[in-house]
């Protein structure tokens, strides 16, 4: 399960800052993707911070076997540090939409998908690894604690020693 982020988090600036520079844009320009906010404002977003949504979901399901902040490396370095060996979590790229604020970067800095997911969070901020099992409870219980919570892929064997993360459905 993927957790939405409120933003770029803390993660990827020196990137931020040299597309900044290419967009001829100056941070207290208003924001292209954000209404009503400078670019400086909507590129600072705080970090959203998940643990009395997840502190509850821990009480409440006995579900919840792992969780990744996605942080610099973005999900294909943050998720393999919570799996198993010879596991692969397969993740659908097209369960969610990138936050505007994600276009608009790979759009003004040209940058390729593959790097956006290596550095950014792309709009997901937290991972929840549970058994299928126990998917809706999880689900039902992190919306009701306010947080967009949603289905980002699956867990499967995998033939190499060392858990790996597959980025399917990527659009160039």
């Amino acid at each position: 399960l993927a957790l939405a982020s409120s933003g770029v988090h803390s993660n990827g600036y020196s990137m931020v800052r040299k597309i900044i520079e290419l967009s001829g844009m100056n941070w207290s320009d208003a924001a292209p993707f954000a209404a009503g906010k400078t670019l400086g404002e909507a590129l600072m977003e705080p970090t959203r911070i998940y643990v009395k949504p997840l502190l509850a979901a821990l009480k409440e399901t006995s579900g919840i076997k792992a969780l990744a902040h996605i942080t610099g490396g973005g999900l294909p370095e943050n998720l393999p540090r919570v799996l198993p060996n010879g596991t692969r979590a397969v993740i659908d790229t097209q369960s969610w939409q990138w936050p505007a604020v994600f276009r608009w970067l790979q759009e003004q800095g040209q940058v390729p998908t593959n790097e956006m997911y290596r550095t950014f969070n792309c709009g997901v901020g937290m991972v929840v690894v549970v058994p299928e099992a126990q998917v809706d409870q999880t689900l039902a219980l992190l919306e009701a604690s306010g947080e967009n919570a949603f289905v980002i892929g699956a867990i499967h064997a995998s033939d190499n020693d060392e858990p790996e993360v597959s980025l399917e459905g990527l659009a160039s």
